[in-house]
């Protein structure tokens, strides 16, 4: 395995064959994210350890959707099968289960570490409500302490996002450590940074389109709501805004693949 540096440009190829293998088989990449997202919104519902729990989870997701993006992009000359893609998904999670344990394992550790650094900026009001599940007023919730220690910690679990980038696809096609394989795709980020950047800066793009279109529709939803339409109207607004807001999320993390199919070479 070596790396592979690409030019800025690719970052915006990147997003292009993200959406058109997404667009191949939607039904199928928004069934499995719905199912993974399903699944740790259950878990992180458990007494004390849900908060630790979810993180563990993260590492199996990625993996799942990137191996079902390379089986429908691989299958190219012909449409790929919801059941073939589920099915490599998991076999793909099943036989690299402890690695994925691992990696899981690091990112509620670290995760864990993060809150509690909060603690020296709101006194552990966050890290009671992260770790604890205990109750917070609106008025605390709207401090200047609480808002400032959650920035904090989003910050905190940036190079984290960034380690697990490249983490499991690693792991599975290259067979490297876990450990190893957070500090490769932290090296290949930073090496390629242009590209990237730009694969930011389309989904944004895409993102933004996606919003404001979106956004227009709900607001003629809530208008005709408005105008003695029933509150059918806006209830089915909000539920779009919702609901297309997780297929844009499904439709981003289809192209993570190819990021990871290009900025790592066989040796």
């Amino acid at each position: 395995m070596k790396l592979h540096i690409v030019p800025a440009r690719t970052g915006a190829e990147w997003v292009k064959l993200g959406l058109r293998t997404f667009w191949r088989q939607p039904l199928a990449f928004v069934s499995l994210f719905f199912l993974f997202m399903a699944a740790i919104s259950a878990v992180s519902q458990v007494p004390l350890l849900g908060s630790l729990l979810a993180p563990v989870l993260l590492p199996f997701m990625t993996l799942g959707l990137m191996v079902a993006t390379s089986v429908a992009y691989i299958n190219d000359t012909q449409k790929p099968t919801a059941p073939g893609m589920f099915i490599a998904a998991f076999s793909a999670m099943r036989s690299k289960w402890r690695p994925m344990l691992v990696l899981g394992v690091i990112s509620a550790a670290y995760f864990v570490a993060a809150v509690l650094l909060s603690i020296l900026v709101d006194g552990g009001q966050l890290a009671r409500v992260y770790l604890l599940d205990a109750d917070i007023t609106p008025e605390a919730a709207a401090s200047a302490q609480f808002q400032t220690a959650r920035v904090l910690v989003m910050c905190l679990n940036l190079p984290l996002s960034l380690a697990m980038w490249h983490a499991p696809a690693l792991v599975h096609w290259h067979s490297v450590e876990p450990v190893k394989s957070l500090f490769f795709s932290l090296v290949a980020l930073f090496r390629n940074f242009s590209a990237y950047a730009m694969f930011c800066l389309a989904w944004f793009g895409v993102f933004l389109i996606g919003g404001i279109v979106l956004g227009l529709m709900a607001t003629l939803l809530v208008a005709l709501g408005g105008m003695g339409m029933g509150e059918g109207a806006s209830a089915v607004g909000g539920a779009m805004m919702v609901g297309s807001a997780l297929i844009l999320a499904a439709m981003s993390l289809s192209s993570t693949w190819f990021t990871f199919r290009d900025s790592f070479d066989t040796d």
